[in-house]
């Protein structure tokens, strides 16, 4: 099962259709607003609705921002490859994917998928092992978006490019080593981005199997961005290049 905390979270939950079995809620919380919205939305889809303590609340959370409000959810299920393939020819779209090369930090995480869903990514692919998965620490910084946008687990990453790249797929890595400013490449195509892990960056493979290296400039002092806000960075360049190519 899933623990979902927090009104956001709860809230897309909902409204995703996400199969909930029990919803948390502070007894003397006020219930308007979102709350109110939650309270509605559980009585409609006839989901059980419990009023409790402060004490039972904490012993449920993990991240220590429940915000009043718990859900008690089936675990979100992993796609694979072919699925996020559907995916994307059931949207009649180019495909457009983010991989991710071994993010640890689950609010990286969380952010980078709540930036997927904005931008039109069709799935994110994630590492098995030695990567962050779908924890309630995730879906609380996604702020929802978990429940919106396909994630893919795989064994191997490297393995994944070239499942993709045997689909006419073309995959760009972000990496500091990278030649070619990330605003250089058609984005509009069959497109995979792929971003390191937050301390390492790709792995040698990974990079040798990308069809290219791109980089962000940078111009202060500090010589790297978060994995977040880099990954953000080249999704919007993307979906600016898609949604002008759209008219």
């Amino acid at each position: 099962m899933d623990i979902i905390e927090g009104r956001n979270p709860v809230i897309e939950a909902l409204r995703s259709g996400r199969h909930i079995t029990r919803i948390l809620v502070e007894s003397n919380i006020e219930k308007h607003g979102i709350i109110g919205q939650i309270l509605q939305l559980a009585s409609s889809s006839h989901i059980e609705v419990e009023f409790t303590d402060r004490h039972t609340l904490t012993r449920y959370s993990s991240t220590g921002s429940d915000q009043g409000v718990i859900a008690i959810a089936e675990s979100k299920k992993y796609l694979g490859l072919e699925d996020l393939l559907e995916i994307s020819r059931k949207k009649a779209e180019a495909p457009f994917y983010l991989l991710l090369d071994g993010i640890e930090d689950p609010r990286n995480l969380g952010a980078i998928l709540r930036t997927a869903d904005a931008s039109g990514v069709h799935g994110v692919i994630i590492r098995e092992r030695r990567a962050v998965g779908i924890t309630p620490a995730v879906i609380k910084a996604s702020a929802g978006a978990v429940e919106y946008i396909a994630v893919a687990r795989v064994n191997n990453i490297s393995q994944a490019i070239l499942t993709l790249k045997k689909n006419n797929i073309w995959v760009t890595g972000l990496d500091m080593s990278g030649k070619i400013d990330y605003t250089e490449v058609d984005y509009r195509l069959p497109t995979a981005i792929v971003i390191g892990n937050e301390g390492k960056g790709l792995s040698d493979l990974v990079t040798q199997r990308c069809d290219t290296i791109v980089s962000i400039p940078m111009k202060g002092k500090i010589s790297s961005l978060n994995a977040s806000v880099a990954a953000a960075l080249v999704m919007y360049e993307a979906f600016q290049q898609r949604r002008k190519a759209a008219g």
